[in-house]
């Protein structure tokens, strides 16, 4: 009689998707990603077209192939498991290899297709000296066939995502170089201090005001390296408040409690309206260069190479 231990379900289920990766695997996967940025099946519904008793039958396949529970959905809304997170950066970097893959077959073809992942700092479009938009059209009349995928996210996720293939381009301000990734400059940008009604300084005479002066002020930073960070660590200035964007540091400037750095262009409609002040700009400022950033190994696809050069083209100097 054999003594052999018998797997468990639990073990054969936990074996069922390695190496049987199907057409399937990978439409179930992407359906699960959509799922999880849209927030749950009845956005995700309107976003890929398929009904939500479908949705749910695709979401429980993919976790009968996977052996897992990927999420919890019911009356108190769509929520990831622990397992759930993992399979989705998973899945990112997954699917960012299978697009990487078509972009090769494509350049052998001598043909642009497919999809390019653009990701932008947050706040540029506003910016006179960003021209990202017209890169965009040069783009987009060279290559129609080209699905362009924008997003729009922090430094430091920016810089993941093109480290593990989600991203093929990345424009953000220059803060520190890897190894890993190339940089070309495209602009500037200017960022002043600001305040605002409730604010000690507004409306108030800033002649005398220096750095040193500033710190007894509660400061409204960014959570994450940046020109932002870098400054305010190198002035110590108190930060008594923490954003993630400049949504969120202009949030915290109306308040009324904090001083906060934002890009000028972006602040002009809020000072026009009286909502902000900037204090003594003369001194309190300053620049942050914007960069164009991808992997250096492996080379740029033939697609993310002509927005390269669009986005080089339409930010040279004339």
């Amino acid at each position: 009689m054999s003594t052999a231990p018998l797997s468990t379900p639990r073990a054969a289920r936990a074996r069922a998707l390695l190496g049987q990766l199907s057409d399937m695997d990978l439409r179930l996967l992407q359906v699960f990603k959509s799922v999880v940025e849209c927030g749950g099946m009845a956005a995700a519904e309107l976003e890929l077209n398929i009904g939500t008793s479908t949705l749910s039958r695709h979401m429980k396949d993919l976790e009968t192939r996977l052996g897992m529970v990927l999420c919890r959905r019911g009356r108190a809304g769509f929520a990831l498991t622990p397992e759930g997170h993992q399979v989705y950066e998973a899945t990112l970097q997954l699917l960012g290899g299978v697009d990487l893959f078509r972009s090769r077959i494509d350049d052998i073809h001598a043909r642009m297709g497919g999809n390019l992942e653009i990701a932008v700092f947050d706040k540029t479009a506003g910016n006179p000296e960003a021209r990202i938009h017209q890169a965009l059209r040069l783009f987009h009349l060279q290559a129609p066939d080209v699905n362009l995928q924008l997003h729009v996210s922090s430094i430091n996720a920016i810089e993941r995502g093109l480290m593990d293939g989600r991203f093929h381009i990345g424009i953000i301000p220059a803060h520190r170089s890897s190894a890993s990734l190339v940089y070309r400059d495209l602009f500037g940008e200017n960022m002043l201090l600001y305040c605002a009604p409730g604010h000690a300084l507004f409306g108030g005479d800033h002649a005398a005001l220096d750095w040193e002066a500033l710190r007894r002020y509660p400061f409204a930073g960014l959570g994450y390296h940046s020109p932002n960070m870098e400054l305010s660590h190198q002035v110590r200035l108190a930060r008594q408040a923490t954003g993630f964007d400049q949504e969120s540091i202009a949030t915290l400037i109306l308040s009324g409690c904090f001083l906060g750095f934002l890009p000028d262009h972006y602040a002009r409609s809020f000072v026009e309206q009286g909502q902000m002040q900037a204090v003594r700009p003369e001194l309190f400022h300053y620049h942050c260069q914007f960069v164009a950033l991808w992997r250096l190994s492996p080379a740029p696809s033939r697609v993310a190479q002509a927005f390269i050069d669009c986005l080089q083209q339409t930010h040279s100097v004339a």
